[in-house]
């Protein structure tokens, strides 16, 4: 049962644009092929979604691109309804357009809609690799290098191969250190974001500074890579008082997940390959919200659960991932910070 696109609740950004308050992941390298991917976007997008977040990592842009030309072809939908993301890696932060001109030419879309770093530095790790493998070339950020990097963003938007630019998995010490930096300002963020997982203070950090964050792992990911989970890790959808809230409402606990991101102002980009789940998601927008009590709840639920630690992102010296996240308030060995 699609839903119709036109209905969906839109967000309005820095620019003036509006995009959906709801978008869909395209993650899945680790658990799902490439195709189960794409044909998820295919399904989707007769679905009612209008926003897609992808990424050159990801290893799936080409047949998504395919599912897009053969869309735009079929007149399920036209290039202008959707709003396409998707990011440089961080083995291409010296070869921006190059990285840029790969996912135009591979998702067949003719431009990016919103065009983020990846990772504020160029730490490269293969793929798939395990958590403990570390690069020797891998440093910590660096301000020059993250603006070397932004500046060459900035000329993408000039020459009209992205019409927005995007950061991604930033802290509140790093963006002080670039913020008043840009030329051209970013649209928005993508961070990690769910129940007990909230950022509140980075969260409040970029509403303050007009910038849209974008949640990836709204629902707490239970089916991220296993290099990723630690046995204290917590499952967001199992917490009591998050299950009594779905229960209340007769949904599944994502439901809700999805719900209080909404409310709460962020684009959370949910995956699933499972038709009766991505529709579900993408109805939750519009169906029965949730009372204030509830938000306040959810609010209190807060475990500082990260589950992307980024370890395999760790220079020489680094003592641990929670080096990566700059937690007391300082750039981790950042060598020209202010």
């Amino acid at each position: 049962m699609a839903v119709e696109a036109a209905k969906v609740p839109q967000i309005t950004l820095n620019t003036g644009d509006k995009v959906p308050c709801i978008g869909m992941g395209t993650f899945g390298s680790d658990r799902f092929t490439a195709e189960q991917v794409s044909n998820a976007v295919a399904g989707a997008i007769r679905a009612g979604y209008r926003m897609f977040d992808c990424a050159a990592c990801y290893g799936n842009e080409d047949q998504i691109g395919e599912v897009f030309e053969a869309a735009f072809k079929e007149g399920v939908v036209e290039r202008k309804d959707l709003y396409i993301m998707t990011k440089v890696w961080n083995d291409m932060h010296r070869e921006v357009e190059k990285s840029c001109r790969k996912s135009i030419e591979d998702l067949k879309c003719g431009y990016i809609d919103l065009f983020f770093i990846h990772w504020p530095f160029p730490n490269y790790h293969a793929p798939h690799c395990t958590v403990d493998s570390r690069n020797p070339d891998s440093k910590p950020f660096s301000v020059a290098e993250f603006m070397d990097t932004y500046r060459q963003c900035e000329e993408l938007v000039r020459k009209g191969l992205i019409r927005h630019i995007g950061i991604s998995n930033m802290t509140i010490p790093k963006l002080n250190a670039v913020i008043d930096k840009f030329e051209i300002k970013p649209v928005a963020c993508e961070l990690e974001l769910h129940p007990c997982f909230q950022q509140q203070e980075l969260f409040d950090y970029l509403k303050a500074h007009d910038i849209q964050p974008i949640g990836f792992m709204p629902l707490g990911s239970p089916q991220r890579p296993e290099r990723d989970m630690e046995p204290t890790d917590i499952a967001d959808m199992q917490v009591p008082e998050f299950k009594a809230i779905a229960g209340a409402h007769g949904v599944h606990p994502a439901i809700i997940a999805l719900k209080w991101a909404v409310q709460r102002g962020q684009i959370p980009i949910p995956f699933s390959i499972h038709e009766m789940e991505y529709t579900s998601n993408l109805e939750s927008t519009m169906t029965e919200p949730l009372t204030e009590e509830e938000m306040k709840v959810i609010a209190g639920l807060e475990k500082n659960n990260r589950l992307v630690k980024g370890q395999v992102f760790l220079w020489e010296g680094a003592d641990d991932w929670h080096d990566l996240w700059d937690e007391d308030g300082v750039i981790v060995d950042c060598p020209d910070a202010e």
